[in-house]
């Protein structure tokens, strides 16, 4: 059942690429480890959101009413692996992927208090993967993870620059795995460390100071398994720690991040239709915060989406896979902390959606 499990993973590919928990955006997956023989593939993939919204009359705090236009910009993500047996019982994996991000900026017609706001967040990783079969149905896993992020943010009302220079720290990847080839069952567990970053951070232009910021540690959980001829049932639940993110460069008073921990659960079904075409739906939900008045620089409160994805074999050695997926984005209220000192709802961020696009092209050898 190759076929139907390459046709799932081009489809988990788009999963994760719009409006994911927290900051999320590859979903740092490990499955090109459990591929047959020498394996190489290239991921692309485009996603097109729109958030727009409306500010709440604040007139006593200088802001009025009016329509807030798109707030997401579109953005790019891309991903690369390699991987390779040693042996009968070892084998290797190289992941270059991208699993950080943020792409906010608010139109400068945006009334008051909202204006200028803006969010830029990069973020790459390189992770050497090592698995070890200890018999045909039982394996662990595991690596080393070098991650490199950088940001740039302008607050809301105070038109404060922040800037988070490139900062390169090291992590770890650890899991296990349970096969049943002839019925294509797989369970995978992997676990995945959190990454303290010391940053040179510039506020304002002007002070400078060394900033210690957590990426979240994560557990994703992987499965899949055959329930009839040529249909293969697979999905997946991540959970990532956001609530360790803090910003607080010198001398903001308070972290300019607030972002909650959460899941991510995905469901599908892949079929293949013949010798060289399988196609599969799934859909996916990312869970809501405790309460939807969240960050201007994050105004969005969970999503669900389903998606379809294809692959074709092209020969022996070549394969393309693809997907597109339907998102439809949770509403919000952005907040801002007010000279009252309450949270108070600036803006209802309401009605939005995404559509992702990814392809992938892999090699057999």
């Amino acid at each position: 059942m190759k076929n139907l499990t390459t046709a799932g993973a081009a489809l988990l590919m788009t999963t994760s690429l719009a409006h994911a928990v927290g900051l999320d955006r590859s979903g740092q997956p490990v499955g090109i480890i459990f591929e047959e023989g020498n394996y190489a593939e290239f991921s692309f993939g485009y996603v097109m959101p729109e958030v727009t919204g409306d500010a709440i009359d604040l007139a006593p705090l200088g802001q009025p009413s009016g329509s807030i236009g798109d707030v997401a910009d579109d953005y790019s993500q891309f991903s690369l692996g390699y991987k390779t047996d040693i042996n009968d019982q070892w084998s290797f994996a190289i992941i270059v992927d991208e699993p950080y991000g943020a792409n906010i900026d608010y139109p400068s017609d945006t009334p008051g208090l909202l204006q200028p706001t803006a969010a830029e967040l990069n973020a790459i990783a390189l992770t050497g993967l090592a698995r070890y079969k200890l018999d045909e149905n039982f394996s662990v896993h595991g690596g080393i993870r070098a991650q490199n992020v950088s940001a740039d943010i302008t607050l809301p009302s105070s038109a404060t620059t922040v800037e988070l220079e490139d900062s390169l720290a090291f992590g770890y990847t650890i899991g296990g795995a349970y096969e049943r080839p002839d019925i294509a069952l797989r369970v995978a567990l992997t676990y995945i460390s959190e990454i303290e970053h010391e940053f040179d951070a510039t506020v304002g232009g002007v002070v400078e100071s060394e900033t210690k910021v957590t990426t979240p540690q994560a557990v994703n959980l992987d499965f899949q398994t055959g329930i009839a001829a040529d249909t293969l049932v697979f999905g997946s639940v991540r959970w990532a720690e956001y609530s360790v993110v803090k910003v607080q460069p010198d001398p903001l008073p308070v972290s300019i991040t607030d972002i909650e921990d959460g899941f991510t659960y995905t469901l599908g079904v892949g079929r293949r239709f013949s010798d060289v075409f399988s196609a599969s739906l799934s859909a996916t939900l990312d869970t809501e915060g405790e309460d939807d008045l969240v960050s201007p620089l994050a105004p969005t409160n969970g999503n669900y989406s389903i998606g379809l994805g294809g692959q074709y074999k092209v020969d022996d050695n070549i394969t393309l896979s693809g997907g597109v997926r339907y998102i439809v984005v949770g509403d919000a209220r952005p907040e801002l902390d007010t000279p009252l000192g309450v949270d108070t709802a600036i803006a209802e961020m309401e009605d939005n959606t995404a559509i992702a696009v990814g392809f992938k092209i892999g090699f057999n050898f």
